[in-house]
């Protein structure tokens, strides 16, 4: 049998997962990698590490898949986005730590851009927003502020491009369009890099990687490499325009949700010229082969849904495991009047707001453990909430269900509040590796293994939906408090 193997290269680990023709996962093999917290607010990753772990996974995961008698005919690549790496193009050695997509030391950057008038430019070209979340001040601060010889080439990219390098062993520098979309250097409507953006943030443009399609070729991986062998790969994307590719988003209008350490919500805009709307970010979610157009996305981006369940288990004590949130939050009718707003490092879509800081509001005696865990619950289908709200109000496309995916998925607690929230049927995927599964179809549109987007659809079932109580005024009254907490944590 022939079998597609995904690289989902994430924030805090690296997994490599088998796909088989009829969508099931085969096998997989996971390994974490270190974070580098050098001050408060920056966050690094070792290049070096993250490319072990790939290279740990895929190789047991291909010695799984040839002792089971299956041949893998490609490879598929997802992975954390904005995430900038840099390295020295003769040697392959990383010249700095990779700087992590929630790494804040650009701020101050970014905010004399500002200043200096470049948000429009950079608005209107790349759909993003000025905020060091995104990969271009990252770039430029290695550029700059690291111990990079300007006389000699370096390489600049994200995660997909760095492990396209190692897997070619250094003959494939490259990206696609759902990844370049997010570094703040590409230009929506032309589909290539901008000069004039490069010029902003003093990037050489030959430093960048070559933009392929998504699903095509990105070089074979070599006989001295981890799989022992020359296998293609065939796709790369980003991780949530993956997890939207693997809901089967194919229509305009389809959206997901994906609840992680952040949740990021996106909706298939189809494949004309995309509008720019205030609070939320224009992207490409794909370019399926090197004849079709970009299929563009609009995205919410909330900085902190299951960083807030790691804040309540590491910092507050309050729970052991993640799994026992939902447990104890049951506990508890309701909210006991508490709104926890999780803007530990600000507030992403759509208020955008780097300057915002967490609160808990509404405390009273009678609050304890089980009361924050359900305001912790209830504050990732808030954030959800305001997302969608920004995206009806701004577009003609109005959702009519909303794909879910992601660990905090799991809990019924929280689907049926987000549903009684956004007054439509919330559906949780049935296979819950989304994100990998996009990668997969991709890699496998390009190896043969499927022929179509219809093919793929018929291969995504969903869960029994949860459906909102549509009669009940309580939803809107919570969620006019969560305004009103949102207000103060922003003064």
């Amino acid at each position: 049998m022939r079998v597609v193997l995904t690289l989902d290269a994430g924030t805090t680990s690296v997994r490599t997962l088998a796909v088989d023709p009829s969508g099931e996962i085969l096998t997989t093999s996971q390994q974490e990698f270190t974070q580098i917290y050098p001050e408060p607010g920056l966050i690094e990753h070792d290049p070096e590490e993250i490319w072990l772990a790939a290279a740990n996974t895929l190789r047991e995961v291909s010695k799984q898949i040839e002792k089971m008698g299956h041949e893998v005919v490609s490879i598929g690549i997802t992975n954390q986005r904005e995430t900038a790496i840099i390295w020295d193009q003769e040697s392959g050695t990383p010249l700095h730590n990779a700087i992590v997509w929630q790494d804040r030391r650009t701020t101050g950057r970014c905010q004399e851009l500002m200043r200096q008038g470049c948000l429009s430019e950079i608005r209107s070209k790349t759909g993003l927003v000025l905020d060091p979340y995104f990969s271009a001040s990252k770039f430029e601060w290695m550029i700059k502020s690291s111990s990079v010889d300007l006389g000699k080439k370096f390489c600049l990219g994200t995660v997909d491009s760095w492990l396209i390098w190692k897997l070619t062993n250094g003959k494939v520098h490259a990206t696609e369009p759902s990844n370049a979309s997010r570094t703040m250097l590409f230009d929506l409507k032309e589909g290539q890099w901008s000069d004039s953006l490069c010029n902003i943030f003093s990037i050489p443009i030959d430093s960048l990687p070559e933009i392929r399609s998504t699903s095509g070729y990105f070089g074979s991986t070599t006989n001295e490499g981890p799989l022992g062998k020359e296998v293609p790969i065939r796709s790369a994307i980003g991780d949530q325009q993956s997890s939207l590719f693997g809901q089967a988003c194919f229509r305009s209008g389809d959206t997901k949700n994906t609840y992680g350490t952040g949740s990021f919500i996106l909706t298939n805009l189809g494949e004309g010229t995309p509008s720019i709307n205030d609070g939320l970010i224009t992207t490409v979610a794909w370019k399926l082969n090197s004849e079709s157009p970009l299929t563009y996305a609009v995205e919410g981006s909330i900085f902190s849904t299951g960083a807030t369940v790691q804040w309540l288990r590491d910092e507050l004590g309050i729970i052991k495991n993640s799994s026992e949130l939902e447990e104890l939050a049951m506990t508890s009718p309701n909210n006991g009047g508490v709104v926890i707003v999780p803007a530990f490092s600000g507030l992403g879509s759509p208020w955008w707001d780097p300057d915002a800081r967490g609160i808990i509001a509404g405390l009273t005696r009678g609050v304890g453990k089980a009361e924050l865990a359900r305001a912790t619950i209830e504050s990732m289908a808030f954030q959800t909430r305001d997302v969608l709200e920004t995206i009806k109000k701004n577009s003609t496309l109005i959702p009519e269900k909303l794909k879910v995916d992601g660990g905090a998925s799991v809990m019924d607690l929280l689907m049926q509040f987000q549903a009684d929230q956004l007054k439509i049927p919330v559906v949780r995927s049935s296979n819950r590796e989304s994100t990998a599964m996009g990668a997969a179809y991709l890699a496998g549109l390009a190896s043969g293994i499927w022929e179509s987007l219809e093919e793929i659809a018929t291969l995504w079932k969903g869960d029994e939906p949860f459906l909102p109580d549509i009669s009940s005024p309580l939803p809107d009254e919570l969620y006019e408090n969560w305004l009103s907490a949102v207000s103060r944590s922003r003064n």
